[in-house]
């Protein structure tokens, strides 16, 4: 009895891992973040960082490059950045200035998110001051109004949408960065382009 029970025991076991329901992708409003490749890309990527972290820098330098070439350059994914800010106030600050070039013109938006990371200052420092940010544009010669970036930055005027990144990100159980999210599923190692890889092409096959 003792022995039926413990198969018993186990059979239920099994079948509430098999027929578990299956976790609901996160929903994500993509037409209100930047975008990296075509929209009709079948995989869609974003990215949740920080201006300040240095793995983010490392992402930024070293995986997003090879996205770039594997995935984006042949249309099977479009790359979306949403923040997450929790280093320092000046990582709210360089928030504030990527949302404002995004709005103004989001090509120019990548070439920020590539030049902040190249110019990133240590973390325990505040380095991404108004003005420097609005230098960086500047010496980059992003197609953007400086006068009009200054102004978004000092006036926090995109604020409302770095709260609502930082909402998901909290709901979502979002601890670190950075944190891929793949169709809407969080991945687990988002430093590792080999998991990452595996990742994309599951969900190629809508997996």
């Amino acid at each position: 009895m003792i022995w039926i029970t413990a198969v018993c025991i186990v059979a239920i076991i099994a079948a509430v891992i098999v027929f578990r329901p299956k976790e609901a992708p996160a929903q994500i409003a993509y037409d209100k973040l930047p975008r990296l490749g075509d929209a009709n890309a079948p995989v869609k990527v974003v990215e949740l960082g920080d201006y300040k972290c240095p793995s983010c820098k490392y992402f930024s330098q070293t995986i997003e490059p090879q996205l770039k070439k594997d995935y984006i350059d042949k249309g099977q994914v479009a790359l979306y950045f949403s923040n997450f800010v929790f280093i320092g106030p000046d990582s709210n600050t360089a928030a504030l200035a990527a949302q404002s070039i995004y709005h103004q013109n989001n090509d120019a938006f990548w070439k920020f998110y590539d030049v902040v990371y190249k110019n990133q200052g240590d973390e325990k420092v505040q380095w991404a001051t108004p003005q420097f940010l609005v230098d960086l544009a500047k010496k980059e010669k992003l197609p953007v109004d400086y006068d009009l970036l200054l102004k978004d930055i000092t006036t926090k005027k995109y604020q409302n949408e770095i709260d609502e990144h930082n909402e998901f990100a909290r709901k979502n159980q979002v601890n670190s960065t950075p944190t891929l999210f793949i169709n809407g599923k969080k991945l687990d190692n988002s430093m590792d382009y080999n998991a990452i890889k595996a990742a994309i092409d599951k969900a190629g096959k809508g997996e």
